[in-house]
């Protein structure tokens, strides 16, 4: 007796493992190519950002710096109304008065705190010990004035005395020491190249205008790389010297020789 086949068994099951190779593969493949391919819309993990697109042209240079001070003013003063120490310890007093014009960007009271601290510093004027400052209010006598002044102010005042500034420099004219308030807000070009804060030239131009007051004239350059008298026209050019904003260094009056530039 022949033994029983089960081939027909055999043919549903191969049918059955064939339907489901034929619906596994597919969608194994399609699980891979989402598992890889980015979603619509976004921007591969892997892929490098485009470099950024080259002008084509060079970008402009910056701006020059525009004045935002007032360049005339009405001609008309506050005037610091404190009395300050004495400043110096020996010789005659000469007594100032502080001044600012109307309007502008500076108070008084700020002006004439540098004022006081310039000049009773230890290296400026009455370090000679022949000579003592003190600051009066502005109803008081007085010996002279520190004028901060707008650019057409101070040079209708210094051309008064008749010295002409060129609407640039400040001036001293007899009992006026007229600061420039460009000059002030901005200092110069020697100093800003050379990196020297506006506080020193600031200190520069209130001892080199109240030194003229007190009868110094100009002084030239001692030599390349040495500090700028205080009486050099440094506000027109260092002329070699270093920055310098004191009479005095060390203890000892500094100078250099007499002129004019």
């Amino acid at each position: 007796m022949r033994p029983r086949t089960h081939r027909p068994r055999l043919i549903v099951v191969t049918i059955a493992v064939a339907a489901l190779l034929l619906w596994a593969v597919p969608a194994a493949l399609g699980a891979i190519r989402r598992a890889v391919a980015p979603e619509r819309g976004t921007r591969h993990p892997a892929a490098p950002e485009p470099p950024p697109r080259r002008s084509a042209s060079p970008s402009a240079p910056p701006s020059p710096t525009v004045l935002n001070v007032p360049r005339s003013g009405p001609g008309t003063w506050a005037y610091a109304d404190q009395q300050g120490p004495v400043l110096g310890g020996a010789g005659p007093i000469e007594r100032f008065r502080v001044a600012v014009e109307t309007g502008i960007p500076v108070s008084v009271g700020e002006f004439a705190a540098k004022v006081q601290a310039v000049l009773g510093d230890p290296r400026s004027w009455t370090a000679s010990g022949s000579l003592r400052l003190q600051e009066v209010p502005g109803n008081a006598p007085a010996d002279f004035t520190i004028y901060l002044a707008t650019r057409a102010t101070s040079t209708r005042m210094c051309g008064a005395g008749g010295l002409d500034t060129d609407g640039y420099t400040s001036c001293r004219v007899p009992g006026r020491v007229i600061i420039n308030l460009d000059r002030w807000e901005y200092s110069v070009p020697d100093y800003l190249r050379a990196g020297v804060p506006l506080e020193e030239y600031r200190s520069y131009v209130i001892n080199h205008e109240t030194g003229h007051q007190l009868g110094h004239g100009h002084e030239l350059c001692p030599g390349a790389g040495r500090p700028a008298p205080v009486m050099e026209q440094q506000t027109l050019g260092l002329h070699g010297c270093t920055a310098n904003p004191w009479p005095y260094l060390n203890g000892h009056r500094y100078a250099g020789p007499p002129g004019q530039y």
